[in-house]
């Protein structure tokens, strides 16, 4: 199966873009997949604001990413573009960082007036950056997404199934592109 890094550009611990991925991952991970979880916030500010591509977790992170097949973006919507965080990571990957990459876009925000963000902010970025597929993103409500008594991810029907559906897309897509084991 394949190996994918589910990156979080929200600058909150608690966020609801976090949890959804969070969620995600775990179906990935179901599937047989290898999930790596990356939330931007914990790389250090200093590194990201000062463009410190020699910083060892920024080293990491593009490490990260070159090892990945597949990469599920998550962002929240402020003022109808992806998170500056997340800018500011993307910014520090090599030009074609995504090249033969399976690309997830997925984006959370208070109001379907931000639902444009993901076809007009972020998939131009990820395409400059050679995703080799960009599968159909999605955009969920903040409201869509609460938490469970038991602290686990309760998804409103109206973006459950869809989401389901685009994340199974994602899933077909690696499965098409992974990498064949070697056999001896």
């Amino acid at each position: 199966m394949a190996t994918v890094l589910s990156v979080s550009g929200s600058p909150s611990a608690t966020s609801r873009t976090a949890r959804l991925l969070r969620h995600l991952d775990a179906d990935l991970s179901a599937q047989g997949h290898e999930v790596i979880p990356l939330d931007v916030r914990t790389l250090p500010a200093e590194a990201l604001l000062g463009a410190d591509f020699a910083h060892p977790e920024i080293v990491r992170a593009t490490e990260l990413f070159a090892r990945a097949d597949g990469i599920v973006i998550g962002t929240p919507v402020y003022k109808a573009a992806y998170s500056g965080l997340l800018k500011t990571l993307l910014d520090l990957l090599p030009q074609y960082a995504l090249t033969g990459k399976t690309v997830l876009p997925l984006a959370t925000g208070g109001t379907t007036a931000h639902v444009l963000a993901l076809d007009y902010a972020l998939r131009p970025v990820l395409s400059s950056m050679g995703a080799a597929h960009i599968v159909p993103g999605w955009f969920v409500l903040d409201r869509h997404i609460t938490a469970g008594e038991d602290g686990s991810v309760v998804l409103d029907p109206a973006s459950a199934a869809p989401l389901d559906q685009v994340v199974a897309q994602f899933a077909a897509a690696l499965d098409r592109t992974a990498p064949v084991p070697a056999t001896r």
